[in-house]
């Protein structure tokens, strides 16, 4: 059984960050090596107990949309063995679980593209028939497909913070027009080149968030994760209909067992600590991480 890594300690690198899921350290002045831990945040809290297996099925998911969509947008990788920067006492925190990238300036918001109504999007359109600003056709229910996917941006929240969604307009006014309407054309073709790929693979991907940097030259770049099972909704063709929650390979399954979990007598009010997860719990969502790479790449 893989051991489970909540949390790297490398002492051959700085630690520059520890995101929810990964840990960044810096190499040179140029390079980061960011190592996908175990760990598992929900409702922006980080989980104590760290999802097995995990941090490396990320990784290659991401590896594979990075390969498989090179051609829209450039990407951080620098195309080097993450494990030739460690010592060889380290190399079993690194190994398969991280990517050695390109130091980006990173934009500080980030892309949401959405092509079903579901999560925080159906609440709003429930209130007001439009999500982040965009208006929308009446009539769509819970889990419906958009007639065409929206691009909805938010600004990135300081950790234990939520990321709170923005206009485009207040997009336009954090990194002026000219990036934000580049950045919105890309994210719309990347979300529909996957989305696309994915159903051929019986899956649906209803919305995912792109990060976005720019390199030395003021390029462009893709960075962070991309399409992984943490940034998307990703449901199983069969299960989706609409009007209803479609069972998902995503944090779904660990979201609604919290959303009845108590603590001290009380529903758990979404504030750190976390209730602790059940073995089953931890197993069930282990199976739908690989369940979801499987079916991408096999």
């Amino acid at each position: 059984m893989v051991s489970a890594l909540l949390e790297s300690s490398l002492h051959s690198l700085p630690l520059l960050a520890r995101g929810k899921v990964r840990d960044n350290y810096a190499v040179g002045d140029d390079r980061i090596l960011m190592i996908a831990s175990d760990r598992l945040s929900a409702f922006d809290v980080v989980m104590g107990e760290p999802i097995p297996g995990k941090g490396a099925l990320l990784t290659r998911m991401a590896l594979f949309w990075f390969d498989r969509l090179g051609h829209v947008v450039p990407h951080h990788l620098t195309g080097e063995d993450p494990l030739s920067v460690v010592a060889p006492d380290e190399v079993e925190q690194v190994r398969d679980r991280a990517m050695l990238v390109k130091r980006l300036k990173p934009l500080p918001v980030e892309a949401v593209v959405r092509g079903y109504l579901a999560g925080s999007g159906w609440k709003e359109y429930q209130q007001s028939q439009s999500v982040c600003g965009e208006a929308l056709p009446a009539g769509l229910k819970n889990a419906s497909k958009l007639p065409q996917p929206i691009f909805t941006p938010a600004t990135k929240a300081e950790m234990g913070d939520h990321d709170e969604n923005i206009s485009f307009e207040q997009m336009v006014a954090i990194v002026g027009r000219e990036l934000a309407e580049q950045v919105r054309t890309v994210s719309i073709r990347l979300y529909q080149e996957a989305a696309a790929f994915a159903l051929t693979k019986g899956i649906i991907i209803a919305d995912t968030k792109f990060e976005f940097g720019l390199d030395a030259h003021g390029t462009l770049t893709l960075m962070d994760e991309v399409l992984t099972p943490d940034s998307s909704r990703y449901w199983p063709v069969e299960g989706y209909q609409e009007g209803a929650n479609p069972p998902s390979y995503d944090k779904q399954f660990v979201r609604d067992w919290l959303e009845q979990a108590t603590v001290d007598g009380q529903l758990w009010n979404k504030t750190a600590p976390a209730p602790a997860l059940p073995a089953d719990v931890i197993q069930r969502t282990a199976a739908k991480y690989r369940e979801a790479l499987e079916r991408l790449t096999g």
